[in-house]
């Protein structure tokens, strides 16, 4: 396969600055970066992967030296979330720094979201945007999932004739980035699809490599940019690379993962009670399954990002590059009998979230209640971009709090569930240092409670919302409701 080139676009965007088309915010602007003044950013997620999951947390017995040893020189958010956590959505607020009412993106893009408008308006102001419109560079690897299909529906493997995931994204809708190496959705993992930054929707690149490998070669490719094919040379860059496994089908991973657990037997890597190995639930069944399929998928995940890490290190951009780690969401892969995501539970919620940035942020662990709409306005802070935050942004700045150990600290993090189509309805409820509250309103007018004490209940085992009324009613008023005026949730308005 021919590495998709950038030469025609740098071409023509140094005839453009030679005949004085200078875009806005580029050059002659006061926020337009050069590599000496402005840090680099590696963001890498992969989908599905449950903050529970990393070796150094002591939780899941899963194997990842590489996440390990980054943890050890990184802030380690344990307590961070995702708080719609399903794919479409969290990735409407992490682009955008706002809730998924305000920024339009209330349930997966597929052909479902498709007939209520969900996607990411090609007119929202992401943080990519801002960076572009600042004179970065930046690339997009792997998956997007964050524009609706149409028809005619891609011929592709996540779609049919009735009902599609995979699509296209325009130029003109990939906000600001303008190396493309993507796909919407799609899960064959051996044998991925991308669309590349001058493909039309017609034309795919199918590869026969396991995906997380396979973008970590274009990661790396990016990164050392050899002969300038990649990105301009003379720009500071940003990189997502948005892997898809740990995702669904699980048994698509290398052999060579799955021997690093040996004989281990399901019952020894499964060790949430919440999993009812003893009555071999539905749940139980899918963990059993799965689990080690799962875990390894995490380890070739951790794999190859220690090799982006060692690109980093081999080009000497340790010092320039702010690097992530995290997740679009978790994964409860049985535990309480859930399938995946989308509900309040722990493995669903919590996600890694892993910031690096030698020489300016001090490697420790922070139980900071972090939000997802909040890596917005704290990766253009260290930035030096503040300045350039939308002030519609919903999501607060954590940059103070990484650079010098201190800033405000929220009490609890927001949580939300939509129906498909009603948008006033669902769940909503807050996850604190101590509880989680889920509060479940239908069209018929019922009104459910559910209450967890994570400190006394880890596991989630019991709902104690009936014996708690006095604590479900504080919740209620003094994190819950002010959360929901704040991002104007319709939800609040409705009977209950």
């Amino acid at each position: 396969m021919t590495p998709p080139t950038r030469r025609d676009f740098i071409k023509a965007s140094l005839a453009a600055a030679a005949s004085g088309a200078i875009l806005p915010g580029v050059a002659g602007c006061e926020g337009a970066a050069s590599k000496a003044d402005r840090p680099n950013l590696l963001f890498v997620f992969p989908d599905q992967m449950r903050g529970q999951a990393l070796g150094f947390m002591g939780e899941d017995p899963v194997i990842t030296p590489k996440l390990d040893h980054f943890a050890s020189e990184s802030v380690a958010f344990t307590q961070a979330v995702s708080n719609y956590p399903v794919c479409s959505p969290y990735r409407g607020m992490m682009l955008t720094g706002l809730y998924s009412h305000s920024n339009g993106v209330l349930a997966n893009c597929n052909t479902n979201g498709a007939e209520h408008g969900y996607e990411l308006p090609p007119d929202a102001r992401c943080w990519s945007d801002v960076l572009h419109d600042n004179g970065y560079a930046l690339g997009y690897i792997g998956k997007w999932h964050l524009d609706s299909p149409h028809k005619p529906y891609v011929d592709t493997a996540n779609n049919t004739e009735e009902f599609a995931w995979n699509e296209w994204t325009p130029p003109e809708r990939r906000h600001g980035f303008d190396f493309w190496y993507a796909y919407g959705t799609y899960d064959n993992h051996d044998h991925p699809e991308y669309w590349t930054t001058e493909a039309p929707r017609s034309e795919r690149t199918r590869v026969d490599q396991w995906s997380p490998e396979h973008e970590a070669d274009m990661a790396i490719r990016f990164i050392r940019n050899e002969d300038g094919e990649y990105r301009d040379p003379e720009k500071p860059w940003a990189l997502v690379v948005s892997m898809n496994p740990p995702h669904m089908p699980y048994q698509r991973v290398p052999e060579r993962y799955l021997e690093m657990y040996g004989d281990a037997t399901p019952e020894e890597l499964i060790n949430r009670p919440n999993v009812k190995l003893e009555e071999n639930t539905s749940g139980a069944q899918l963990a059993r399954r799965h689990i080690k399929n799962y875990f390894a998928q995490i380890t070739g995940v951790d794999d190859q990002f220690g090799r982006i890490l060692s690109t980093l290190r081999q080009e000497g951009l340790d010092e320039d590059t702010i690097v992530v780690f995290t997740s679009d969401h978790g994964n409860c892969l049985g535990c309480h009998d859930e399938v995946s995501k989308n509900v309040h539970y722990e493995e669903s919620m919590r996600v890694p979230f892993l910031i690096r940035w030698s020489g300016k942020i001090e490697p420790r662990r922070d139980d900071l209640l972090l939000s997802t709409p909040d890596i917005f306005p704290t990766l253009l802070e260290l930035m030096a971009l503040g300045g350039e935050i939308p002030k519609e942004v919903e999501g607060r700045s954590r940059a103070s709090l990484l650079l010098e150990g201190d800033g405000p600290r929220p009490t609890s993090q927001l949580y939300i569930k939509i129906p498909l189509g009603e948008p006033a309805l669902g769940h909503r409820g807050v996850r604190t240092h101590r509880y989680t509250l889920s509060v479940q309103k239908t069209a018929e007018g019922k009104v459910s409670y559910i209450l967890h004490d994570n400190v006394e209940d880890p596991f989630q085992l019991e709902n104690i919302a009936g014996e708690k009324e006095e604590l479900v009613k504080e919740l209620m008023e003094t994190e819950l409701i002010p959360w929901l005026e704040k991002t104007r949730d319709p939800w609040l308005g409705t009977p209950g």
